[in-house]
Parts: structure tokens; sequence; C-alpha cells
């Protein structure tokens, strides 16, 4: 019953029964139930990996971790039936029907997948029960613990508003992503079909402008044309992954950008760059993203605008499809402090 801002005071009395966590709600005025259905959550699994997937001997040997997200009902779990030629997932033309994430093992070329079907992602103003609000809150965790995203869109539909903010979860969390736009059998021409695709793929590209790095496939789960092609695009995403930049090319790219154009001056100064290497790819076997390493004058000199360009100006020379830039500026001090 804490209705108000002003009643948080009391809950300071409470304190002193000795519980490590206290979470004041108000069941009238739903105030803190999201909070509190969130803390709930964090205690019934960990929070990154399942058992199924961690504490693995070798990142080599552990399956590559697959989160399957979307709205509800655009043929996440069709797709991963498609996928693995088999009904293992629960498909029903009822939005709603998956409302848990659901871990499938599957087996391909020697290599070990394991695929996440998860619940459909609404808007957090629409949920209609406590059940749904549990299920989104797994299925934004699913983001977390995915090695790679697969991000699947209704093509009837097109890019919508929620499936950018879903969009935005992948790229919050920093994972390999692939776009899916699934249902091409509902609306492919007879004629023409090459320009269409090459046309939607254009259209997505600019509708998750953030999320560029992600390559685009057109496929149909119900008849399974071009799903073989996504173990192809996961395949090139895991082969950029392991690839690395050698730091005298990194350097000498970098310095060249810097001089073709240099930062915007902030407050007088401008940023300088004293040196750079990349910190991932070269012996990781795990699919995470190529991070570098900035050593600057000021890393608070750096605009989100020159940001995105240092990124570009990295892709152009290493592409990393399906994989997010992590570019992390430090200051000279601290290698000398090392």
């Amino acid at each position: 019953k804490i209705d108000t801002e002003k009643q948080e005071n009391l809950t300071a009395d409470f304190a002193s029964l000795g519980f490590s966590r206290s979470q004041s709600i108000s069941a009238e005025h739903n105030r803190g139930i999201s909070e509190l259905l969130q803390a709930i959550d964090d205690l019934l699994l960990p929070p990154y990996a399942a058992p199924e997937i961690k504490h693995q001997t070798s990142n080599a040997k552990r399956p590559l971790a697959i989160a399957i997200i979307g709205r509800p009902n655009v043929g996440k779990s069709s797709l991963i039936n498609s996928s693995v030629r088999s009904e293992r997932a629960i498909v029903s033309e009822l939005p709603g029907t998956t409302r848990d994430a659901v871990d499938i093992s599957y087996r391909r070329n020697g290599q070990e997948f394991l695929f996440i079907d998860t619940a459909g992602i609404r808007r957090r103003g629409k949920h209609s029960s406590s059940v749904e609000v549990f299920s989104v809150m797994r299925a934004e965790r699913s983001v977390r613990r995915a090695d790679l995203c697969v991000l699947i869109v209704d093509l009837t539909m097109g890019v919508t508003a929620q499936d950018k903010r879903i969009a935005g979860l992948i790229q919050k969390a920093r994972k390999a992503a692939i776009v899916v736009l699934n249902k091409w059998d509902l609306i492919k021409p007879k004629r023409n079909q090459k320009k269409m695709v090459a046309q939607l793929i254009d259209e997505t590209r600019a509708r998750l402008f953030f999320l560029d790095y992600a390559p685009v496939l057109v496929a149909s789960a119900f008849t399974g044309e071009n799903v073989v092609k996504l173990f192809t695009l996961m395949d090139h995403v895991q082969h950029a992954a392991q690839q690395h930049i050698g730091t005298g090319l990194l350097n000498r790219l970098l310095r060249a950008t810097f001089a073709a154009n240099p930062p915007p001056i902030v407050s007088g100064r401008c940023l300088k760059l004293f040196y750079a290497a990349q910190t991932s790819g070269k012996q990781d076997r795990r699919l995470q993203p190529p991070e570098f390493v900035l050593f600057v004058n000021d890393p608070r000199l750096l605009s989100e605008a020159y940001r995105r360009y240092l990124e570009a100006r990295i892709r152009k020379a290493q592409p990393y499809p399906g994989l997010p830039i992590i570019l992390t500026l430090r200051p000279r001090n601290e290698t000398r402090e090392k």
C-alpha cells in the first residue's frame, strides 16, 4: 500500500527486519509491480546462460546459442521447425502460443546449434497478464544469453515500430544479428522477384539503420524457401568473428582517417589518436563482436557521429557481417600506468 512517492519513506522501517531485498508496491495503483516481477524473474533462472550452455570446458565445443525473437505471430516457431526439419516448436495461428523460452538442440554438418524459441515481444503497455510480463522478460533475457539473435519480421506488415524496439534490444546487448523477412510466400510476385527482394532488403536496412550490420534474408518458414540460407549466413558471421585486423594496418587506417576527416572541435579541443589495437578475434573462438581499443588524449571528445564514422571506416577494411563493432576509448595515461 505504498500509493505515493511520499510513502516511500515508510519502507525504511522494514530494513530492520533483515531482508536483503525489499520492493514497495501499490496493488491498487500498479506502482512497483513491474519491478517486483523483474525481481522475481531474476531469482528463477541464471541471468545469462542456461545450464545446457554454461561452464563448458571449451567454447569451440559448446553449441551456438541462437535466440529467435520478434513480435507475436511472425513465425518464430515455424522458422525453427523449418530449420531443423522437424515439428520441435509449437505452432499456432493464435499469437502468444509460446509463453516461455524453449531450447531446441540441433546438429548440422558436425556443428551443434541451440535454438531458443522465445515468446513474442509486445509493447510493455499492452501486457494483459503477469504471465505475459514474465514471458517478455524471458525473451529479453534470451537476447542476453544468446550468441546470435535472429530477428523475425512479418513481410505482410513490414518493419513496425515494435520491430524497431526489439532490434534496439539486440543493439543494446551488442549481439551478433541476422534479420529474416518471413512470409515471403504471401507476397511473392510472379515476376521481378529479384528486384522486389532487393527493394525489401533496402527498405529494411533503412528502417533498421542502427542494425545495419545485420544481413537480411527474405524467406518463407511455411514453404521452406531460403530457410537453409540462414545456416550459410550464420557460418559467415562465425567466420567474421574470428577475423583480426593487424595492429600496423589498423593504426595506418585510423591515422589516415583522422587526417582526411579530422574529428570535430569540442570546447576548443580536438580528439587525438595515439595508438589503436584490436582486442578480440585473433584467437577467440566465441562468436563475439570485434572490439578495438583506441588510446586518445580525452575520450570525452568523441562525438557519436564521429564514432559511427570510425566504425564505418573499420568495416570498409574488414566488413564483419552480422557483428557490431565496439570502440573503447582510453586516455593515453592508462598506457603509461601499465
